[in-house]
């Protein structure tokens, strides 16, 4: 393929993405095939000779979308929203054009450049202390990483290498070993998988703080734990706050938990990944009060600002404490910039070397929404959760199960388990809409998210009436069956 050819393949796929995006609703939301269904359609191996782009295009229809979940349709309720904008899909055909791979400044100065100052924008935007921004001068700053797993662990190990150093100059007859056998993370039992995940992966241990019955974690609860563990020896260095918890949107109480960590002496890092875009509201900022006291804080532009995967936003007070922890300088990534002060290299900052130039998607996106656009964009899916949530509160059938804060109602049949998974089950077998499941405490509910960019209040009143009759159909036979449990 010429650049001739380039340019006209080009405006095709447009105007079949374009096409896709407009129509997406007339689209059954979740496939119909079963596992390996894609195996027999492919050929065994890479065709030696080349293929026509037609024939490419056409397996598109053919083998791709009949196994494509459609994140972005009006019907998709599932997990918690993954952003999309035609801005977005723009920037990030630029970054492919442009295809440097940003590991230093000096592999490409805009790339570095551009991330530290939208990081700093996005900062603004959600009132971050000064602290956390690069300014011209400043300590801390931003980083843009694949998501907020990663993050995650980012934080957890950076807090590991300080904590060890520490320990080491008071007490050098410890060994590394010795320390790190002693090491203990925290977080809410309420906490993403992904917080364990690290802990895993850093070799530390880490315990689950209970939450209250409203599924947060207060400070009582933090000292309790943490005085535990230090009577038995153990040295505390990680507390993960989670800021819009995966299975109910609850949120950490940040005003308690960080004084604790500060006066311990623990890294207080706040996941926000989906939660975090609502504080560009001011109407919503005070979630976020307490920030102040953390050491690292990360949300994903990628769930709720119309920035599509991957793009997740993370600020450190001190970047000398991540790049203190994994900077290593081989004489071929070395450039005689770097000790400029001015200069950041941002393979310090992260797992991989190589990254891609993501902040033209924030860069597009913040220009072509502007900060208002993007609050108006969070507002309506708040509203149209609240809308939801006052349709299930009007069927005595059903009950809430959380607070609904931001755009996640958790709602559930009132009955058994088993009633909620059968109703589960009918919902996404008939396939209009889609969504996931949780358990808080032993209770197992359904979670609807407000999701995609198109999503209108008639959405809503379809994927209601739809639940409301199939709970309809599902109770007659139910009490035949099961002679109401």
């Amino acid at each position: 393929m010429d650049a001739a050819e380039f340019r006209k393949r080009g405006k095709e796929m447009v105007d079949y993405v374009a096409d896709y995006l407009e129509k997406i609703e007339k689209r059954q939301v979740f496939p119909d095939v079963e596992p390996g269904y894609l195996r027999p359609l492919v050929a065994d191996c890479a065709p030696q000779d080349p293929e026509s782009f037609e024939n490419v295009f056409k397996d598109i229809e053919k083998i791709i979308m009949p196994g494509v979940t459609h994140w972005h349709s009006p019907y998709f309720f599932a997990y918690f929203p993954a952003a999309s904008s035609f801005p977005a899909l723009l920037a990030d055909m630029l970054c492919g054009g442009i295809g440097c791979v940003g590991f230093s400044w000096a592999a490409s100065p805009a790339c570095t450049e551009l991330e530290t100052v939208m990081l700093d924008w996005l900062g603004k935007m959600v009132n971050l202390p000064e602290e956390f921004l690069a300014g011209k001068d400043g300590q801390g700053g931003g980083v843009i990483q694949g998501s907020a797993s990663e993050a995650t662990l980012i934080a957890l190990l950076a807090a590991r290498t300080k904590t060890i150093r520490q320990v080491q100059s008071e007490k050098p007859e410890l060994t590394e070993a010795e320390i790190m056998g002693r090491l203990v993370a925290y977080a809410s039992d309420q906490a993403h998988s992904s917080v364990e995940r690290a802990a895993l992966i850093g070799a530390v241990k880490i315990k689950n703080v209970p939450s209250d019955d409203t599924f947060t974690v207060c400070g009582s609860a933090l000292k309790k734990v943490l005085d535990e563990d230090k009577a038995a020896g153990l040295i505390p260095f990680f507390f993960c706050a989670t800021l819009g918890t995966t299975s109910c949107c609850s949120f950490d109480k940040l005003l308690e938990l960080g004084p604790i960590c500060n006066k311990e002496n623990i890294w207080m890092h706040i996941d926000a990944a989906y939660a975090g875009s609502a504080f560009i509201c001011p109407e919503f900022r005070h979630l976020l009060n307490g920030v102040e006291f953390a050491d690292s804080f990360n949300f994903n532009p990628h769930k709720w600002l119309l920035v599509n995967f991957d793009c997740s936003a993370m600020w450190v007070k001190k970047r000398s404490d991540l790049i203190g922890a994994f900077k290593l300088e081989p004489l071929y990534l070395q450039h005689h910039h770097q000790e400029s002060g001015l200069v950041t290299d941002y393979r310090h900052w992260q797992i991989p070397l190589g990254r891609r130039f993501r902040s033209l998607k924030l860069w597009f996106v913040l220009r072509m929404y502007g900060v208002k656009g993007l609050q108006e964009h969070i507002r309506k899916h708040i509203r149209l959760s609240h809308q939801f949530e006052h349709l299930v509160l009007q069927d005595e059938r059903f009950e809430i199960c959380a607070e609904v804060v931001l755009g996640l109602v958790c709602f559930r049949l009132k009955g058994s388990n088993e009633l909620n998974e059968a109703l589960l089950k009918s919902i996404n077998d008939a396939k209009k809409i889609h969504l996931v499941p949780c358990h808080l405490r032993e209770k197992f509910v359904l979670r609807f998210a407000i999701c995609s960019r198109t999503v209108e209040s008639t959405h809503i009143k379809f994927a209601w009436q739809h639940i409301s009759q199939l709970a309809t159909d599902l109770l007659k036979t139910w009490g035949q069956n099961h002679h109401q449990q």
